[in-house]
């Protein structure tokens, strides 16, 4: 037979059962119902309650770091555009160019330069003329980046004969550019 030390009242099992039997039964730690003071401080370790990470965080970061991982669970094009649509208007300039400064670090730099590319919207090489003309040759300008036209103009026209050259400043003169 049980001493009468070793026995529990149906009570404190159901305490220590629905506290999972994580603290001795008849004992409740938590705050206003009991639990001890040390050194005056509530949570009896003698150390002052610290805020966890999580509350510090602001609500913005927070909504961001969700649609982040909705980004990362769907995995596909659309998910992604949404993403940045979201960080556009929620993050500031500076914290979009941290992000995709450490995003960019994390690659390789034959990825990372890739990745730059294909997001500034890089046009690629054009089409030879003989495959479009004008109508691609103006399509690929409207995708080039300022560098790409800059870069391919003076090339053109460094290429070009004293001639051509000539014909191109006059239709430049001619042309009013919109300032």
């Amino acid at each position: 037979m049980l001493g009468r030390e070793n026995w529990r009242s149906q009570k404190e099992i159901r305490d220590c059962q629905k506290n999972k039997g994580l603290q001795a039964p008849g004992r409740d730690t938590r705050l206003g119902r009991g639990a001890k003071k040390i050194n005056g401080l509530p949570n009896g370790s003698g150390h002052k309650p610290t805020a966890r990470f999580g509350d510090l965080i602001k609500p913005t970061h927070k909504r961001m770091s969700r649609v982040l991982g909705y980004s990362l669970t769907l995995g596909d094009a659309e998910g992604w555009a949404v993403f940045s649509k979201v960080a556009a208007l929620r993050l500031s300039d500076e914290e979009r160019a941290a992000l995709a400064y450490a995003v960019l670090n994390s690659l390789s730099p034959e990825q990372a330069a890739l990745v730059a590319a294909a997001s500034m919207r890089r046009a690629s090489v054009p089409l030879p003329a003989f495959l479009g003309g004008m109508e691609d040759a103006r399509y690929w300008a409207a995708l080039a980046s300022r560098c790409e036209l800059k870069a391919y103009a003076l090339a053109a026209y460094d290429a070009m004969s004293a001639k051509d050259q000539a014909a191109f400043f006059r239709h430049i003169g001619e042309v009013e550019i919109a300032a």
